[in-house]
């Protein structure tokens, strides 16, 4: 059968988050316990689709915190955060990958100098619906074939003998996501999706298709598996040590889940951070609580060292 070009949903994920405290002040015009009524302004922040639940966690405790501070949290997806940033539109973009190379020497062209912070660990999820009882793991190999269109593999029946002959139907991050990029240097070798998918910035949109299809598959971060395990399946994989392997805390810190851990960043401008202390106060809290905030949303926090070396990394800046 002809495979066609993917589907591909641009702007399911052209809101924005605006987290803005109100109702803070106490009868006596101060705030409220915990607040700080001495710092004020705005934070622009974007990028990944992936990193959203920490960021939206952070920046809900953040606005009880800091209620005079704006904190604006956009989700353009890792691509997409990275032109705004280069661009001089954000101080912070949010990254499921490393920047890569051309985004840094753009950066570089732009004046814009930057930071790198690790936030969290992720263990991208392969999922299918619950009525799929013949999917009990998938090698490497096995999900190179299903996604690139070159494999002559259609359906369940052409990926394992035994399994129905019945097409799939694949649901992926779309091509500004940070997790498209990973999956597509991890497991299809550089090598673009090239067939039929519904492909979508938004998380959301592949879980609800994951969930409506007895033959979906689908890739996303370990946060939304977590969050819609009742709609959707996981999916061991193979690792290298021929174990099949579900991401959870332990798996995704000790790197037997793999190759599919991988950590989550966020890319700090060093002026604003310098300059700006309601971006600097934001950047430190995030810091802080993006441990706390990163298990709470479903992801695996980083040893306590790393988030004292980035808290370094900051002061440094100021």
């Amino acid at each position: 059968m002809k495979m066609n070009r993917p589907v591909k949903y641009g702007t399911v994920l052209s809101m924005t988050l605006l987290l803005a405290a109100c109702g803070n002040e106490t009868a006596d015009g101060g705030t409220a316990e915990g607040g700080s009524s001495d710092v004020s302004g705005s934070v622009q922040v974007d990028g990944s689709s992936t990193v959203f639940p920490i960021m939206e966690a952070v920046a809900e405790e953040f606005s009880m915190t800091y209620p005079d501070i704006q904190a604006t949290i956009g989700v353009s997806g890792t691509g997409g955060g990275m032109e705004k940033f280069i661009a001089g539109e954000t101080d912070i973009s949010n990254a499921s990958r490393p920047m890569k190379e051309e985004e840094a020497d753009l950066l570089e062209e732009a004046g814009i100098e930057y930071t790198e912070f690790q936030l969290a660990l992720d263990g991208l999820s392969v999922v299918v619906n619950p009525e799929n009882d013949w999917v009990d793991y998938l090698t490497l190999e096995e999900l190179k074939m299903i996604w690139l269109d070159d494999s002559d593999v259609d359906t369940w029946a052409d990926v394992r003998e035994g399994w129905p002959d019945e097409e799939i139907l694949l649901f992926s991050p779309g091509t500004d996501s940070g997790t498209y990029d990973y999956f597509d240097e991890i497991i299809l070798d550089g090598e673009q999706i090239d067939r039929e998918a519904t492909l979508s910035e938004d998380d959301n949109v592949l879980v609800q298709g994951t969930a409506g299809s007895r033959n979906a598959l689908a890739y996303f971060g370990y946060a939304y598996y977590a969050e819609n395990q009742d709609t959707v399946k996981i999916v061991p994989i193979e690792n290298s040590a021929g174990e099949a392997v579900t991401p959870d805390d332990v798996t995704v810190q000790d790197g037997s889940y793999e190759p599919l851990s991988r950590p989550l960043f966020f890319y700090l401008k060093n002026e604003s951070a310098a300059e700006n202390d309601a971006v600097y106060e934001f950047a430190k809290y995030t810091i802080e609580m993006s441990g706390d905030m990163a298990t709470e949303v479903g992801y695996v926090a980083l040893d306590d060292a790393i988030y004292e070396e980035n808290l370094e990394l900051l002061e440094a800046l100021r």
